[in-house]
């Protein structure tokens, strides 16, 4: 989610929300304001601090030290978003202000590796799902195709899923209802401390 600037520096640029720290504001504090104000979002599945840039250079203003969090919502959710504000894709970026684009790339790592070893898919997925929907949610934050009967698998193994009971509505062409899940907790959980989703290796030509 970014945000166009109106003002300078980097004018028309896009940037990730933020903005200075109150000198009585605690940090959690400060991004949850930054995000009501700037973009209406007003509640986060997940919050985590990302990491603090201090190089120098990044705001030709003058020294400016920023920490950045990474915030993750359910896929089913589309908050209202005011006009200069909008979603871009991760690997298709627009120039962007400061060092903000290397820091979407930050925050993408630590997603990739925290669905390795993680039940932080708690806070992309909506509150029950498929395992086809599940996939749908892992495959675009991973970048490569995973399989649902593996993820079914690797998951249920690690007591990360739990079977609702219920089945999905017959769609109008018919066919077999499929099984509803949800997470079995709404909290962050390290379940495999060794565990590492890799890509699938390239075949041989």
């Amino acid at each position: 989610m970014l945000w166009r600037r109106a003002n300078d520096p980097f004018a028309g640029s896009w940037a990730l929300p933020g903005g200075p720290l109150r000198e009585t504001e605690t940090l959690g504090a400060s991004v949850a304001r930054q995000l009501a104000s700037k973009v209406e979002v007003a509640d986060l599945a997940h919050l985590e601090q990302l990491e603090t840039r201090s190089d120098p250079a990044r705001d030709p203003r003058g020294r400016t030290v920023a920490t950045a969090y990474l915030g993750l919502i359910p896929a089913d959710l589309d908050p209202a978003l005011p006009d200069d504000t909008a979603w871009h894709p991760v690997d298709a970026l627009p120039t962007t202000a400061f060092d903000h684009g290397s820091i979407v790339g930050s925050a993408l790592a630590r997603l990739r590796a925290k669905l390795s070893y993680t039940n932080i898919g708690f806070a992309l997925a909506p509150p029950t799902f498929t395992i086809t929907e599940l996939r749908e949610i892992y495959v675009a934050a991973l970048g490569y195709d995973v399989t649902a009967t593996n993820l079914q698998r690797v998951l249920l193994r690690r007591g990360v899923l739990e079977p609702t009971g219920q089945l999905t509505a017959p769609g109008p062409a018919g066919g077999r209802p499929a099984s509803l899940y949800r997470f079995a907790s709404p909290s962050l959980q390290v379940t495999d401390p060794f565990a590492v989703l890799r890509p699938p290796s390239a075949r041989p030509a």
